[in-house]
């Protein structure tokens, strides 16, 4: 690739397009509850359509999208949901192409839905170890696989991680977990390369392109259901080991997904963002 002393900028429309996703569609798995839901509302808030991925409460699930529908009257934004088993790669690949079906394009795939399986290496089986890994690593794998192929095929798309400080840090009873969060580090880097790589090599990379870029980002503690079944005690002692001395929100890891996602972020790909109070200091 060529490189000028002196770059054209980028045009008008991209500089001034941050958090502007009208038009675009996002494909967030887990996106009826907690990190995913603020997710998918955030999103959504830019303008962009939602398909929100779930895996078995449907209950819950159809009161997302009615509150989803009753806030979004006026704007018309759309909402479907789109049940399945992440960890099933067959399932994955039905996912996306429902999605491409429904939406008739898939610009932003947020790989939000995880499951934890907590105990000690010494007590953990095979299934607990290879259920966790299904859900939160493979799955990532097979929908990036599936939704990449669009994304390259029009030249530009925006792939979204949802690690965890855990994957950074370790903890006592979580090796699985650790280990799948971990592994979103490198899938991320691996994709953001190969992704470039395909677009350089179809002649579909310039000064202004908006690119196919692929990141992660990692939450630490977030104020959702899980944590708040926590005895306090237990909670004050998580927060005391915060810098920042609270537990994060929703909405707080929201924001960074929908940045990334922006036309205007297009040069950053590969990277990790922590959200985490400093935890991770």
């Amino acid at each position: 690739m060529t490189v000028t002393a002196a770059p054209r900028l980028m045009p008008e429309s991209i500089l001034h397009a941050e958090g502007k996703l009208a038009g675009r569609v996002a494909f967030v798995t887990g996106g009826t509850r907690g990190i995913g839901a603020a997710i998918s509302r955030s999103l959504a808030l830019q303008g962009a359509a939602i398909a929100a991925g779930y895996a078995g409460n449907v209950a819950r699930a159809e009161d997302f999208v009615e509150d989803f529908r009753s806030k979004h009257v006026d704007d018309g934004v759309k909402v479907t949901l789109h049940r399945g088993n992440v960890g099933s790669g067959d399932d994955c690949r039905r996912a996306v192409a429902e999605v491409i079906e429904q939406h008739g394009r898939l610009d932003i795939l947020v790989n939000n839905a995880g499951i934890t399986i907590d105990k000690t290496v010494a007590r953990m089986s095979d299934d607990d170890w290879n259920k966790v890994l299904s859900v939160n690593l493979s799955g990532a794998f097979y929908l990036s696989q599936a939704a990449l192929a669009h994304m390259l095929e029009r030249g530009t798309g925006r792939i979204i991680n949802v690690s965890s400080v855990i994957g950074e840090t370790g903890n006592i009873g979580q090796a699985n977990y650790a280990a799948s969060k971990s592994g979103l580090f490198g899938l991320t880097k691996t994709l953001a390369r190969e992704a470039l790589f395909q677009l350089a090599r179809a002649g579909k990379l310039s000064d202004s392109s908006i690119g196919v870029t692929v990141n992660t980002v990692t939450p630490g503690f977030i104020a959702t259901e899980m944590l708040a079944a926590m005895p306090e005690k237990a909670l004050e002692k998580i927060k005391a080991q915060i810098p920042m001395g609270r537990l994060g929100q929703p909405e707080e890891v929201a924001r960074i997904v929908h940045f990334l996602a922006a036309d205007a972020a297009g040069y950053i790909t590969g990277q990790v963002w922590g959200v985490n109070g400093g935890l991770d200091m």
